[in-house]
């Protein structure tokens, strides 16, 4: 049986980093050095719920458990749920007949599910409750015989989900450049949707295009943009154009991880990278650099954060300013099929997912 191709790659090979003091000859900086720590970062509800979904399924049930694509998109998360029981698959066909399998929180198409009931599966739908809320629009508009423009990236689980519930009536919209090719049976009858993770500023641009050429465009019912990448993008907003670097935390298939990096440079950040890793942080970054942006995409786990931290430390970069633009305090209760299943466990622990509070350093 095959699983799913996540590309960890080999351990990194250790090698020396250059010194501060060489750092800081090549290019003197005059200013203090500090860090612009973003609030929000990190972990958001949604992703928050899939992990503890897929921990509380391995403490229940034991390993394996399977899952159907990366439960997020982070390879930290991956590897670790992997040490624990949990292995990935393409698709459900590659999973055995019977056994416990969760849906990633990117969610799935009505035929995924018809092929997991097919296999018996005993399903544990971790798909997050916002990207649930499109699914029903999309139904909805497909019933009202709307055609449906999918702002999003094809090829990406969300917006493949998305388009299998309604696949005749939704054509997807990949960005700004490719509203002139879209066509519609009825002008008068056209709506918009998106994928959760997308760019606020670049969805706004192609939705505007869009209304050029389909003055009639109706919009959703409320905002697809999910309330954390809308966050997360607004304190880079804040931080870019103080920051000689930004660094931004997740991994290259994390759509909200790889917007922060493109609104980082948008809004005036001399220099934007993206790791996934503290040991992927190049100190040559560093030369001349007085103030460093930090953030992560909604689906990195706060240690990430805190290794980048140390390693900035010892660069001289220990003055720590948090710049808060947002409060976050939702939480999503887990899945139903998990909490039956929990009911009668006599210590079914946190049952929530998301974070009251903000992150602490």
């Amino acid at each position: 049986m095959s699983t799913e191709t996540i590309s960890l790659g080999l351990p990194p090979l250790p090698r020396t980093r250059r010194s501060r003091a060489d750092i800081e000859a090549a290019t003197p900086v005059t200013s203090v050095k500090k860090v612009l720590l973003a609030t929000p970062r990190g972990y958001c509800a949604g992703v928050d719920r899939a992990v503890i979904a897929v921990e509380k399924a391995l403490e229940h049930y034991g390993a394996p458990v399977y899952v159907r694509k990366q439960i997020v998109h982070n390879r930290h998360v991956v590897e670790t749920l992997e040490q624990q029981g949990a292995i990935f698959v393409d698709e459900v066909d590659e999973v055995p007949e019977g056994s416990v399998t969760v849906f990633s929180a990117h969610g799935v198409s009505p035929a995924v599910v018809s092929a997991a009931g097919e296999r018996q599966l005993n399903t544990i739908d971790a798909t997050c409750p916002l990207v649930n809320k499109v699914h029903r629009e999309a139904v909805r508009f497909a019933k009202q015989d709307y055609d449906i423009l999918l702002i999003g990236h094809t090829g990406h689980e969300e917006v493949e989900g998305t388009a299998g519930e309604a696949p005749e009536h939704i054509q997807i919209v990949n960005s700004p450049d490719e509203v002139d090719s879209v066509t519609v049976r009825d002008p008068e009858k056209v709506v918009w949707i998106s994928q959760t993770t997308l760019s606020v500023d670049e969805t706004l641009e192609t939705v505007a295009r869009l209304r050029e050429r389909f003055p009639s465009l109706q919009d959703p019912p409320s905002d697809d943009i999910c309330y954390a990448t809308s966050n997360r993008q607004g304190a880079i907003k804040e931080i870019a154009p103080q920051s000689d670097l930004v660094i931004v935390v997740g991994s290259a298939n994390s759509s909200n991880s790889v917007r922060l990096k493109e609104v980082a440079l948008e809004y005036g950040a001399k220099r934007a990278e993206r790791v996934d890793f503290a040991h992927q942080v190049d100190e040559s970054w560093f030369e001349g650099v007085a103030t460093v942006g930090l953030t992560s995409g909604a689906s990195v786990p706060e240690v990430l954060v805190q290794e980048v931290l140390a390693l900035l430390a010892e660069y001289g970069y220990e003055n720590i300013e948090e710049v808060e633009t947002a409060k976050e305090d939702i939480l999503f209760s887990l899945p139903k099929e998990l909490r039956a299943a929990l009911k009668n466990d006599e210590n079914t622990g946190r049952q929530l997912g998301g974070r009251g509070a903000k992150p602490t350093r």
